[in-house]
């Protein structure tokens, strides 16, 4: 039985947040996991692969693989495609990963499933996947020889390490010209340092019920408190009370954090798509027909600027 390719997003040998989510699902296809790298600074991830269920490392390298560059990625996973002999690859549902498989797909002229959560092998294979920004689950049929997907950001968890191996380390370096890495990450600009909202374990967020700009003042207090940061709905920078960073949602950051705190926010679809990977979610609001509400683990009907700060005195 040959194994699903598993292409592991990383930055300069930092595994994504999501990477290895991706590992989990290819597991559940009932294959062997094969896991790809690409670049020599990935190097040093590929030994620490075997507690998650890793059999065999494919670490891609040339010149032109120094950094992210999505058609050289997608050039060199297809020949490495050609000499594996595997019939499924699959990532995590990020930008970069969706824009990878959908390059390798082109150059095998083969159909590319995004954003999967679920995947049953067979003739053809059954696969359920997020569309519609998360509005809606559909539920699909893919005959095709070679089967490309992408997992759905959080929709599986990072698998759980067990007794260490080794994986098998196979070094591969694919035919590149430099038009392949004509569309290359050249430099990095940092413009937050620290936890980010992408990252961070805690956000609390405001929406049109915090009033103005000046109305953040103790949602940031209380997210440095616990150790989180603020975010905001799509009206908030409309409004210009905040800027687009802090926009949780569909058109803003998708977000994972043990603990959400929504406050003032009436959960509309595309808020909710960015949102609902949180652990928790606690929502505050003096409508207790609103959407968050109801998707809410906790809720507070009130007026967020009299819980909030009573939220801040109970900390303290």
């Amino acid at each position: 039985m040959t194994a699903t390719l598993v292409l592991l997003d990383h930055d300069r040998g930092l595994l994504s947040e999501t990477a290895l989510q991706a590992v989990a699902f290819a597991r559940s296809l009932g294959q062997g996991v094969d896991a790809v790298l690409i670049g020599g600074d990935a190097e040093p991830i590929a030994a620490t692969l075997g507690p998650y269920g890793v059999d065999r490392v494919h670490l891609i390298v040339h010149e032109h693989l120094s950094d992210f560059a999505p058609e050289a990625w997608g050039d060199a996973l297809a020949q490495l495609v050609a000499i594996s002999g595997a019939k499924v690859a699959v990532t995590t549902g990020t930008d970069r990963g969706n824009e990878v498989l959908a390059h390798l797909g082109a150059i095998l002229d083969q159909p590319m499933v995004a954003n999967v959560t679920t995947a049953e092998p067979g003739e053809p294979w059954r696969l359920s996947r997020i569309r519609w920004g998360g509005s809606l689950f559909e539920h699909v049929e893919l005959e095709a020889p070679f089967r490309l997907m992408t997992v759905a950001p959080h929709s599986w968890e990072s698998p759980q390490q067990a007794e260490s191996t080794e994986p098998v380390i196979e070094r591969f370096e694919p035919t590149l010209d430099e038009t392949a890495s004509r569309t290359r990450v050249v430099d990095r600009v940092t413009l937050n340092a620290g936890v980010t909202l992408a990252t961070a374990p805690v956000v609390v967020s405001g929406g049109r019920g915090v009033g103005s700009a000046d109305g953040f003042a103790p949602l940031e207090e209380l997210a440095a408190m616990l150790g989180g940061v603020v975010g905001c709905s799509r009206v908030v920078t409309n409004n210009g009370w905040r800027p687009h960073t802090d926009q949780v949602g569909q058109t803003g950051t998708r977000i994972a954090p043990d603990l959400y705190i929504a406050c003032g926010i009436s959960g509309a679809i595309q808020h909710w798509v960015g949102a609902m990977a949180s652990k928790k979610i606690l929502a505050i609001n003096t409508d207790p027909e609103a959407n968050m509400m109801s998707k809410a683990d906790y809720a507070v009907v009130g007026d967020l600027h009299e819980v909030v700060p009573a939220l801040i005195e109970a900390l303290r």
